[in-house]
């Protein structure tokens, strides 16, 4: 971690509602640190994701449960690590939603589209029991700002 990156923490009870506040607050700090528009974009759709995924399948939708937002915002690269309060799940066993006979199906698009948004996307179980996803994204160095590596 350098100097000039932020560190964000929010936790928000498990409401879809909440999934707007969590996307502008990133939003604004990769904005801060030059990250270009595109990749704001794609980071964001990830995000949106990632705490969707917490609240519908970690927290199943109970608004008593909170969902951990906490993301490291550098010049060139953001990690962003999201916690539920769920039962915790295999990713291994979300079906593949490019095979042929899962294509009109809805489960699996999330993780899907994380892993085609951003460089890493690792999941793991948080000391209390529930789903920690951690998100790596790089960005081109500062004269490339708009242009991702």
């Amino acid at each position: 971690m350098s100097s000039n990156d932020r560190e964000l923490h929010l936790t928000i009870a498990s409401r879809f509602e909440n999934i707007e506040l969590v996307q502008t607050v990133v939003d604004d700090a990769l904005r801060e640190q030059g990250v270009a528009e595109d990749s704001r974009h794609w980071v964001g759709l990830a995000l949106r994701e990632a705490v969707a995924n917490a609240i519908k399948h970690g927290n199943r939708q109970d608004p008593g449960k909170q969902v951990e937002i906490e993301a490291t915002v550098g010049t060139d690269e953001l990690t962003l690590r999201v916690l539920d309060e769920g039962a915790g799940f295999d990713p291994r066993s979300v079906v593949d939603p490019l095979a042929p006979e899962n294509r009109f199906r809805t489960s699996g698009r999330g993780i899907f589209y994380m892993k085609r948004f951003m460089d890493d996307v690792e999941f793991g179980t948080s000391a209390s029991g529930g789903t920690e996803l951690t998100l790596r994204k790089r960005f081109a160095p500062a004269q490339g700002a708009s242009q991702e590596r």
